[in-house]
């Protein structure tokens, strides 16, 4: 008997989202040990409006995308390992700091180093979000964005959407996502890390991104000099 395709296919499209959601519940799972066991209480309310907003958004986003391109978003969320050498090693280094920088907020909520103001906590959750769903739109408009430097088969140079106004709208979002999580996580002690590894980080990859995309991806040069800032309009 031969199988039922559409039942092969709907079997698949349910694995591929139940390896989705284990992969973020894995994620969230593990910043929140972090975040509570370092801050040595449940009482941390920042971090638990931190984790929950993102996570509601996050499933909110995956969604989304999954009930448009389930193929698309399983691509991006069981992503693979970078492949170009020196973004590779420009990674490995800045994640370190990074990931110290994580410790840093539950020692402060533990120690009272700091104060932040709930209503700053929450304009900051706000600017995060506002990151995250920069980064999803840019995936909206361009299929081949990735958070690894490579050629797919086929692609092209995107100018529409938000790649009009930026050249790396992708990584504009980062950046918002990355400076505001200290201060919505209630820690003006940890915006020393994530802002030097935010900033140092998205430099050289773009730099040596658009090296590899000029030297591989046909009419980018072009499109550099049509489209001017990088990151942030009018200033870089």
């Amino acid at each position: 008997m031969k199988p039922n395709n559409k039942s092969t296919n709907g079997n698949g499209q349910v694995n591929l989202l139940l390896k989705i959601i284990a992969r973020v519940l894995t994620i969230f799972i593990f910043l929140g040990l972090l975040l509570f066991l370092t801050a040595g209480s449940l009482q941390y309310k920042e971090a638990w409006i931190y984790i929950l907003s993102l996570m509601l958004s996050g499933f909110f986003v995956i969604g989304y995308f999954f009930y448009k391109d389930p193929e698309f978003i399983g691509g991006r969320v069981l992503k693979r390992l970078e492949k170009e050498e020196t973004s590779k090693k420009i990674q490995t280094i800045l994640s370190i700091p990074l990931f110290i920088g994580l410790f840093i907020p539950g020692l402060d909520y533990r120690f009272g180093w700091s104060y932040v103001p709930m209503p700053l906590v929450i304009i900051s959750v706000a600017f995060v979000l506002a990151g995250y769903l920069i980064i999803a739109r840019v995936m909206e408009e361009n299929r081949y964005a990735s958070s690894i430097i490579e050629i797919s088969d086929e692609q092209k140079v995107i100018e529409s959407g938000p790649y009009k106004i930026v050249r790396h709208p992708m990584y504009t979002g980062g950046l918002l996502f990355t400076i505001f999580t200290p201060l919505a996580l209630g820690s003006y002690w940890a915006l020393i890390p994530f802002s030097a590894t935010s900033v140092i980080g998205i430099i050289l990859r773009i730099i040596n991104e658009e090296k590899f995309l000029i030297a591989n991806l046909p009419g980018y040069s072009e499109y550099c000099r049509k489209t001017k800032y990088r990151i942030i309009p009018f200033l870089w």
